[in-house]
């Protein structure tokens, strides 16, 4: 590369573009290239000091850290232009985290002296760089120390991780500071709010009112009603910015002895907070959740509780928690909702007849749902001694399943479409029966079959007598064993459903339709890591139904996995953070969530990553293909 292309090159990199073009033609007698091949171990976690810079020419790596128990979290990827190793060069201590290689990728390295000389003579450079490491540093250093579970995070940790503008309510009130005291009053009582921001002509904010104001300035005093308001608002008006912690505004209102803050957002009036917001907001972490649960008699005071899931789940997404993690607590919180309606029917219905286990499947029997979920679950009782018996208790979960369904319903859980649900008398069996079902999925095995039944093979007992979910479960293993017929058509479904890349590479989307341009994350990518995990499990008898678990006890056992399991591994947590990240976006925007988004959406390091990992499934695809090939010829003909 020639010096007017490193010129070039460093002009379009941050924070380096802040340059004079001086000094960045000073950088060039500065710098060394290196090459680091494909998995080359660039830096090590807490052994290597990093003594140079490393800006990415060319290439792709991963950062990643190990807890002490030994697991890896990757905390990010940097892609061309990127750099690392900062916090090491100006600290002199041991980075913080591994960095590899994804592909051949080519680096300039600039010294620690240079670095030095940089920060210490361009003040806009070194406010930038310090600004995106610090925001780094705090990332990675949470998810460095965070627990596999964030069922029990604080409700002091979501102060300090949730930004004000995620809970900032956005129907802010606003009149010209020339209106009447009178006017005012009567548009904060029919808006149905305490507080009013008062503004110039333009319409920008100069003051606030609140009901306060009215109280001790207008009413006691006894003024004129057709005064302007802007004689009794308060100013100057204090503001928060939309980024701020929570934690931040509740110690600015202590500062100013305020109860009402106004949210900016790019300059502009975004929303409105109060101490009683915040105080609400308090509440909003998985344990006040769990005790709000347990202290609700009725479905529809669970139905409050459950809109507070997203005010949960949402700061840890966007906090940049592990996407595992995220949809382990969503099905968490799931669970305790329909664990109180279960105990709210059993008080409903009077005493139970018989034995019973409500079981879950589907993402919610593998702990893998996210944003938007519905309804996949199921009634196992023990075997009847009478078909008289039978009866009764066929008419007593008929309408014990349909309120228990209706109540999740209002809890905001969808129904089915395909009606595999506990309110649907096929699905709320008696152990035998249930044994019955899945010995014939197994011994009489059909690709139509095989398709619609997939997901009753990822059930897990969630309340009552789990023992007849074992049992069951124990039944799946022994009537499997050594079934090729059945396995080949697992096999089969799976391989059909191919990953979306075209002959050059490229990622397909919907042509038509109300998805026209957008990817599937559901079905086109996290479905067939899933079904390549139930197969290898159900194959070597496994019973854990979590596809990532389920994948790091096979990594020993099956001897495909033995070769992809990481990379399995890694592509499933990226592809299950793009999705929980597009869904909080639409969440955040008020829109509905869902599994369609468009790649437009996605940074070129996204595609890149989304596009390798692809790759992944198609090489565990083609070798299941190799490995029933036989049988796949005879399907064939």
């Amino acid at each position: 590369m020639q010096p007017e292309d490193v010129s070039t090159f460093f002009a379009a990199t941050p924070p380096f573009h802040l340059l004079a073009d001086q000094s960045r033609q000073n950088l060039i007698s500065q710098l060394s290239e290196q090459f680091y091949s494909k998995d080359a171990v660039i830096l090590q976690q807490d052994v290597h000091v990093c003594n140079a810079l490393i800006i990415i020419k060319k290439g792709t790596v991963k950062l990643s850290v190990k807890s002490a128990d030994g697991q890896e979290t990757i905390v990010g990827y940097r892609g061309e232009h990127d750099n690392f190793g900062f916090l090491s060069v100006i600290s002199e201590d041991k980075h913080e985290t591994t960095v590899v290689a994804t592909e051949d990728t080519n680096c300039y390295l600039l010294g620690r002296e240079k670095v030095l000389e940089l920060l210490g003579t361009n003040p806009e450079f070194t406010a930038h760089f310090l600004k995106i490491y610090i925001t780094q540093r705090q990332h990675e250093a949470y998810l460095k120390n965070q627990d596999n579970s964030a069922f029990y995070g604080s409700n002091e940790h979501f102060l300090f991780v949730t930004q004000i503008g995620d809970i900032a309510t956005r129907n802010v009130v606003t009149a010209p500071s020339t209106t009447s005291i009178h006017e005012v009053s009567l548009k904060m009582t029919s808006n149905q709010v305490d507080s009013l921001i008062v503004t110039d002509e333009k319409g920008r904010p100069l003051g606030i009112i609140t009901d306060k104001d009215l109280r001790t300035r207008f009413i006691a005093p006894g003024r004129d009603p057709k005064a302007s308001v802007d004689s009794i608002m308060s100013q100057p008006l204090i503001w928060v910015d939309a980024g701020v912690s929570c934690s931040d505004v509740m110690l600015k209102m202590i500062e100013y002895n305020i109860r009402h803050i106004p949210v900016s957002k790019y300059g502009k009036l975004q929303g409105m907070i109060t101490n009683h917001d915040l105080l609400l907001f308090q509440g909003a972490s998985p344990l006040s959740f769990a005790k709000d649960v347990e202290r609700q008699q009725s479905v529809e005071g669970l139905a409050s509780v459950a809109t507070k899931i997203n005010k949960i789940v949402i700061p840890l997404v966007k906090e940049g928690s592990k996407a595992s993690n995220i949809t382990k607590l969503i099905t968490e919180l799931n669970d305790s909702i329909t664990r109180k309606i279960l105990t709210i029917a059993e008080q409903k219905f009077g005493q139970i007849p018989v034995a019973y286990c409500w079981i879950a499947y589907g993402s919610e029997g593998r702990k893998e749902q996210s944003l938007k979920t519905d309804q996949d679950n199921a009634i196992i009782y023990a075997d009847p001694l009478s078909s008289e018996d039978d009866k009764k208790i066929k008419k007593y979960f008929a309408n014990f399943a349909t309120f228990v369904c209706d109540g999740l319903v209002k809890c905001g859980f969808a129904l089915c479409p395909a009606n595999f649900m506990a309110s649907n008398p096929k699905w709320c069996q008696p152990l035998r029966v249930w044994k019955g079902y899945f010995s014939r999925w197994i011994n009489i095995p059909s690709t139509e079959a095989t398709l619609r039944s997939l997901i009753f093979f990822d059930f897990r007992g969630l309340y009552g007598d789990c023992g007849l979910a074992d049992e069951l479960k124990n039944h799946l293993a022994l009537a499997s064993k050594g079934q090729k017929d059945f396995f080949f058509e697992m096999a089969y479904t799976i391989t059909q459903n191919r990953p979306p890349l075209s002959i050059l590479n490229n990622i397909i989307v919907a042509k038509t339709g109300e998805h026209k341009n957008k990817l599937d994350m559901k079905l086109r990518a996290i479905a067939p890591m899933v079904d390549i995990a139930r197969l290898f499990a159900i194959e070597a008898g496994i019973a854990e139904t979590a596809t990532l678990d389920r994948i790091k006890l096979l990594k020993d056992k099956h001897y495909i996995l033995q070769n992809y399991a990481k990379e399995l591994e890694d592509a499933y947590e990226f592809v299950a953070s793009l999705r929980i990240r597009h869904q909080t976006a639409q969440i955040t925007a008020g829109k509905q969530p869902d599994n369609h988004i468009h790649l437009d959406m996605l940074s070129g390091l996204e595609k890149k990553t989304l596009t390798e990992s692809f790759h992944v499934i198609s090489k565990i695809q083609d070798a299941i293909t190799r490995r029933y090939e036989p049988m796949f010829m005879l399907a064939r003909h």
